[in-house]
């Protein structure tokens, strides 16, 4: 590296920009949270209403599900949308500025498949100790694992 310059790739790097380091650190801070990314990968394919996204994202309560949706709200990533009906009826769906990342979630799915973290591969244990699965966008998870279908709940496997 020369003059400020990457000779592999010819992009121009700046030494020394807090000014481009702080919007990172602020870009990074609206998508931080440990739900916001499955509520946003949720969100790609349609709307969705509160329960539906509460029943697509396993473990995560409905306060807090209520928080990051505030959050992204906020920031101007989600878009709620009251219907005045009885009982109420609330849909939320991306807005076109969180649209806009997802050739970023793409290639960030395409660098963990490049980079040793291929769907499936090294699946994270449950706290049962079986692995999970990924479950895609529009299929609920019903918690039970293949290797635990056709056993009664609570029944340990022999």
């Amino acid at each position: 590296m020369t003059n400020g310059k990457n000779e592999d790739k010819g992009d121009d790097i700046v030494a020394s920009a807090p000014c481009h380091t702080q919007q990172f650190h602020r870009a990074l801070a609206v998508l931080a949270g440990k739900w916001k990314g499955d509520i946003l990968w949720q969100l790609v394919e349609r709307k969705r209403r509160f329960g539906e996204l509460r029943q697509s994202i396993p473990g995560v309560t409905q306060h807090m599900l209520t928080t990051q949706l505030r959050d992204l709200e906020a920031n101007g990533l989600v878009k709620r949308t009251v219907y005045p009906e009885v009982p109420p009826r609330v849909e939320y769906e991306m807005t076109p500025s969180a649209r806009a990342l997802k050739p970023v979630f793409d290639e960030l799915f395409r660098w963990s498949q490049e980079h040793g973290f291929p769907t499936g591969a090294h699946p994270k244990a449950s706290p049962a100790g079986e692995p999970e699965q990924p479950t895609p966008p529009g299929q609920a998870q019903t918690g039970r694992t293949p290797a635990s279908q056709g056993r009664e709940p609570g029944a340990r496997s022999t």
